[in-house]
């Protein structure tokens, strides 16, 4: 399956979703024409249960450069009209930040103020030694958006995100590595194939299980009888599901569980 837009690129294999940012003359920009197709792909991956799990990268050597700041400059919107602009992008942005299957980054180059809070909202970032990252709308008087004030200071920390909201530095890729914004660093050229390989693993993993982690991660930061009520709950839920008796069964019957990470070739 694949479907080809004007700004990205979606396809369909092996029940692993591919999604290219593809705008080379705005290296990746995130303009209008890109925030409504990916909402096009955001939808269709949720409804679409047999799409296990979903990669997002950019072509051209980049991931997204951002925000489009020559269509902000000349776009002529009200204090409303903005808020109405970014509460249309957070409708999507939410639906991939709840989406109850992994999502995985694959970051090559510029994952810059927009785009660094689009690759939060993955899972799971891998990236490539020449990524760069960079909380960049301080330089241009704006705070941070897509998402960045839930995610940053998650994997981060609140001091480490407030100095990298303020700051607008560069991150490196080694020093993305080390704050936990990347799991993992690859060659340019095995970036992509590792990334659709782990997200390969998940289409023999319990959908309930995979979920059930997600949905009880995002309340990270709750009280512990209130995570203990989730786990409890959640527990009950995957001990009832198929997958579960069948990866028993293969245990005790001392065959190869299913499920591997990343998935055998």
């Amino acid at each position: 399956m694949e479907n080809t837009f004007k700004t990205i690129h979606f396809d369909v294999q092996n029940q692993v979703a591919t999604l290219t940012l593809d705008n080379p003359a705005k290296r990746n920009a995130l303009d209008p024409a890109m925030r409504e197709e990916i909402a096009q792909v955001v939808a269709t991956v949720r409804s679409d249960r047999d799409i296990r799990a979903l990669v997002i990268t950019g072509a051209n050597g980049h991931f997204c450069s951002g925000g489009d700041l020559r269509n902000i400059a000349t776009v002529g919107l009200d204090n409303q009209g903005w808020r109405n602009r970014l509460q249309d992008l957070h409708e999507w942005l939410q639906d991939l930040l709840t989406l109850d299957r992994p999502v995985i980054a694959a970051v090559d180059g510029a994952a810059y103020g927009a785009g660094f809070s689009l690759a939060l909202v993955a899972d799971f970032v891998l990236a490539t030694q020449r990524a760069r990252f960079c909380m960049s709308f301080m330089r241009v008087g704006l705070v941070p958006d897509c998402g960045a004030f839930y995610t940053l200071p998650r994997i981060v920390g609140v001091q480490r995100a407030k100095e990298l909201m303020l700051s607008a530095r560069d991150i490196d890729a080694a020093e993305a590595l080390q704050l936990g914004i990347a799991m993992e660093l690859h060659a340019p050229e095995q970036l992509l194939p590792r990334a659709q390989a782990l997200a390969a693993s998940f289409v023999n993993a319990s959908p309930m299980a995979v979920s059930l982690v997600k949905r009880t991660l995002a309340g990270w930061g709750a009280d512990l009888p209130a995570l203990l009520e989730q786990e409890a709950n959640g527990q009950a839920l995957a001990m009832g599901t198929a997958d579960h008796r069948t990866a028993v069964n293969r245990f005790v019957n001392k065959e190869p569980a299913l499920f591997q990470w990343p998935a055998r070739t």
